[in-house]
């Protein structure tokens, strides 16, 4: 298993709080793509789980295993980003790279597809709607490794990889709500 197989569990498109348990995860192989799809209840406004899930430059301190996170380009709503980081699998660790094309259709939905990186193939796109309690966050990605991906052990640790991160959504978005902020 080589980076570029762990690498698009990271990059959702992020565990405590009581949103993560309301996450859900499902990663399915379809060919040579990995598809997953998460249904999330955030537990912040629409404005607020925009602000966290869009703000790139400051990911990689709330995402942990993101060891970067930047801008490289940016047209009205239309950015490129770069993100590099690294997950652990017992005791080995794979890191991984990748620039994607990400069009914000603001308040409502994140679009992104692979510009480079550790991938053959990656789009998705990620949707947020208002509920009576926070935000509900909808993500379907397809995504082609550029290394093989064990058929069992792959996709337990992209759901394990993808719960984790979206609980860290729901724990910036609980620490930038705080009073002590």
């Amino acid at each position: 298993m080589r980076a570029a197989v762990l690498s698009f569990a990271i990059l959702f498109v992020a565990a405590t709080s009581c949103a993560a348990q309301e996450t859900t995860v499902r990663v399915e192989r379809n060919g040579d793509a990995v598809v997953v799809d998460v249904d999330a209840h955030m537990p912040g406004t629409l404005r607020e789980t925009w602000a966290v899930f869009t703000d790139y430059e400051n990911m990689a301190s709330y995402i942990s295993n993101l060891t970067a996170s930047k801008v490289v380009a940016k047209k009205d709503h239309a950015l490129e980003v770069m993100q590099a980081g690294s997950t652990k699998v017992g005791f080995m660790t794979f890191g991984f790279e990748a620039v994607r094309a990400v069009d914000l259709l603001p308040m409502h939905e994140i679009r992104s597809s692979l510009v480079s990186g550790d991938f053959k193939a990656y789009t998705s796109t990620t949707s947020l709607s208002p509920t009576g309690n926070g935000t509900r966050v909808r993500h379907h990605g397809e995504y082609v490794p550029k290394s093989w991906l064990p058929p069992l052990v792959g996709p337990a640790i992209i759901e394990r990889e993808t719960k984790k991160q979206y609980g860290e959504f729901a724990a910036e978005i609980e620490r930038r709500k705080s009073p002590q902020r």
